[in-house]
C-alpha cells in the first residue's frame, strides 16, 4: 500500500483550549427595517430535520471519503477518533437515552481540559458500565471529550472486540500506558475492582470489592493530574447473576461463566440487559499534585490515598440508593 492510503499517526497531545471571536455588527442609521413573514412552528421543525439529516450525511460521506483515502489521523495507541464519533458512539445514544435513561450528575467536576483519572465501581456481569459512562463523558461534557478507558487484557485478546477496543481509545490497564495518557493530557478511565467487581453475585450487589494495590493512584500521583471518584447506579441489576457455571468458564477461559434468572435459560434472549434507570454521578476531584516527589514510593500513603477514593465512591452509592424508589424507574 502507498503512503497516501495508510492512516497518519498523529502524537498525544494536550488540549488546547479553542479560542472564539464575535464580530461586532456596524451601525447604519439609514438603513431600513425588512420584516420577514413568521415560518410556522411545523416549518421550522420540518427545516431542523431536514438539516440534521444534511448533516449526518455529510459527515457520513467525509467519514467513507477518508477511509478510502487513508486521510485519518490515530495516535501511537491506535486510537481512531474519527472511527469512535462516527461509528461507535451513535448506537450508544439508544441505550444512553431511552434503555437506561441515564441521569448524568457533576459534570462541572470534569477538567475543561488537561489530564484526569476517573475511578468508578464496576458492576453488571458485563462491563456495560465502563461504555455508559465513556459515552456520559463525551455526551455531557461541553467540549465532548473522549474518555481513555484501561481494559483487562481478556478484551484485547478477544477477536474483533480487541480491535475495536483500540480504535476507540481503550488500552491495556497498565500504570506506564495509564501515565503516558494522563501527562498527555487525556481523561483516563479505570475500574479497579476488575473482575472481582464486574462478576459478583447479585446479593453482594453495590459493595465495592478489593481495589488491588493502588496502582491507579500511584499513576495518578505521578502524572499529578486529579482523582474522580465516578458512582454508577443500575448496572448492577441489569443481569442479576445468581449462579456460575465455574468448569464452562475454565473451558471457554472466561473468569465466570453467568447465571441470572433469564441467561442461559431463556438463550439469546437472556442476554438482553434489564431496562434498569441509571445515576452516573461524577464526584469532587481529589488533587494529588501537593504530595511529595517520594509519596509515591510510600505504601502506606498509596493505602490512604487508595482507601479516600474508595470510601468516596462507597458513601456516593450509598447515597443515590437511599433516594431511589426502584431499580426501573430510579
Amino acid at each position: 500500500m502507498d503512503g497516501g492510503s495508510s492512516a497518519q499517526v498523529i502524537r498525544l497531545h494536550r488540549h488546547a483550549a479553542g479560542a472564539s471571536r464575535a464580530e461586532a455588527c456596524p451601525d447604519d442609521g439609514d438603513a431600513s427595517v425588512v420584516e420577514l413573514p413568521r415560518q410556522d412552528a411545523e416549518g421550522t421543525d420540518s427545516a431542523q430535520e431536514l438539516t440534521g439529516r444534511d448533516d449526518v450525511l455529510d459527515r457520513l460521506l467525509t467519514f467513507l471519503r477518508n477511509r478510502i483515502t487513508g486521510e485519518y489521523p490515530v495516535d501511537e495507541f491506535g486510537f481512531d477518533p474519527e472511527l469512535t464519533d462516527t461509528v461507535v458512539l451513535p448506537p450508544l445514544r439508544l441505550l444512553y437515552e431511552k434503555w437506561f435513561r441515564v441521569t448524568t450528575l457533576g459534570v462541572e467536576n470534569l477538567p475543561v481540559d488537561g489530564g484526569a483519572l476517573l475511578v468508578g465501581n464496576h458492576s453488571g456481569v458485563l462491563p456495560i458500565d465502563s461504555v455508559m459512562t465513556a459515552f456520559a463523558v463525551h455526551e455531557e461534557h461541553p467540549r465532548q471529550r473522549h474518555l481513555r478507558m484501561l481494559g483487562a487484557d481478556l478484551l484485547f485478546k478477544t477477536p474483533f472486540l480487541g480491535t475495536l477496543a483500540r480504535k476507540s481509545g481503550q488500552t491495556l490497564a497498565c500504570n506506564p500506558d495509564a501515565e503516558r495518557l494522563l501527562r498527555a493530557g487525556e481523561l483516563v478511565g479505570v475500574w479497579p475492582e476488575g473482575f472481582k467487581g464486574v462478576g459478583k453475585p447479585f446479593s453482594a450487589r453495590y459493595k465495592l470489592q478489593r481495589f488491588g494495590r493502588g496502582g491507579f493512584a500511584s499513576a495518578a500521583m505521578r502524572a499529578q493530574v486529579p482523582i474522580i471518584p465516578v458512582a454508577i447506579v443500575g448496572a448492577e441489576e441489569i443481569y442479576p447473576k445468581i449462579g456460575d457455571i465455574k468448569p464452562l468458564a475454565r473451558l471457554l477461559g472466561l473468569p465466570y461463566f453467568p447465571v441470572t434468572p433469564f441467561f442461559p435459560l431463556l438463550g439469546p434472549l437472556g442476554a438482553i440487559p434489564l431496562p434498569t434507570k441509571w445515576t452516573i454521578e461524577f464526584g469532587e476531584p481529589i488533587l494529588t499534585d501537593g504530595y511529595e516527589a517520594d509519596a509515591v514510593d510510600d505504601p502506606m500513603r498509596m493505602f490512604t490515598l487508595n482507601d479516600q477514593v474508595r470510601e468516596s465512591i462507597q458513601q456516593m452509592l450509598y447515597r443515590h440508593l437511599a433516594k431511589r424508589r426502584n431499580v426501573f424507574q430510579g
